[in-house]
């Protein structure tokens, strides 16, 4: 290579340098104002929303939707200042965003059961809900699913596009919870013993509530027994264990005023 050859060279790369550094500098600078800019935009959005008591899976999504479609804008923009054509960039990020939506199509249907559920609260975390046919204990309320945990501790993930659409029975919503029993005695009972013994029982649990009043009355003259319907009311912890001392209380004090609780029997006969 020449001496002039190597000026020549060294002149472009000059030429080169002089040309594309200011705007080189100027993508560096968006670049970095930017980054900033975006994460103070983001942060200043979720702590609105929570201060506005928008639930926090919500506020969460809202403001990563936030931050990666700064962070985009800020990629186009900041090659745009470099010289490069983002037309094809732009139409390449459209054609993928399409293909994806139309893979998608499930979750997104979930995505906005998601959505539908955390802006009309129809049960929150804790609560203890009914819905697919699934009964459980709200522990997690995500954008695609919701994560309930049964009676007996097992986790189960419902797909929230079925979950919005579908009946949803929300047990605990209101703060307290009726315990629906079905107690039975012999038809050869004092019905109004059977009744004042059962109300007695329902004062002496602490429980119990006073408003909304218990009720117990019959319910249903069966085949072998008359049923006694015994709803009282509680708070929703204490569903549980007034369910488990009615029905303790009740053998005990049915044992003590000679109550007989009825179940089946088998009568042989025997023909010689």
């Amino acid at each position: 290579m020449t001496t002039i050859e190597i000026e020549n060279y060294f002149e472009t790369i000059k030429k080169l340098i002089l040309e594309y550094s200011p705007k080189f500098i100027i993508a560096i600078v968006i670049l970095l104002i930017g980054l900033w800019g975006s994460s103070f935009i983001t942060k200043t959005a979720k702590k609105i929303m929570l201060k506005r008591k928008i639930e926090l899976t919500l506020s969460t999504f809202i403001g990563n939707v936030i931050f990666w479609t700064l962070r985009i804008l800020l990629f186009v923009t900041v090659i745009s200042k470099l010289g490069i054509e983002t037309s094809a960039f732009v139409t390449i990020l459209g054609a993928a965003g399409l293909a994806i939506g139309l893979s998608l199509q499930g979750s997104l249907s979930n995505f906005a059961g998601g959505i539908l559920i955390i802006l009309f609260k129809p049960f929150r975390l804790g609560d203890f809900i009914e819905a697919q046919g699934v009964l459980g204990t709200v522990k997690d309320i995500k954008i695609f699913s919701t994560v309930v945990t049964s009676p007996d501790n097992k986790q189960i993930v419902i797909p929230n596009a079925a979950l919005s659409n579908g009946v949803i029975t929300n047990h605990t919503i209101n703060g307290i919870r009726r315990v629906d029993l079905i107690i039975s005695v012999d038809y050869k009972t004092d019905l109004q013993l059977a009744k004042t013994t059962l109300e007695t029982i329902l004062e002496t649990i602490p429980e119990v509530l006073q408003e909304p009043a218990a009720m117990v009355f019959i319910n249903n003259l069966g085949t072998s027994s008359i049923d006694f319907a015994v709803r009282p009311y509680t708070k929703n912890e204490n569903f549980w264990k007034v369910k488990s001392d009615v029905l303790e209380k009740t053998k005990i004090a049915f044992d003590q005023v000679g109550i007989e609780i009825p179940y089946p029997h088998q009568v042989e006969i025997h023909k010689e």
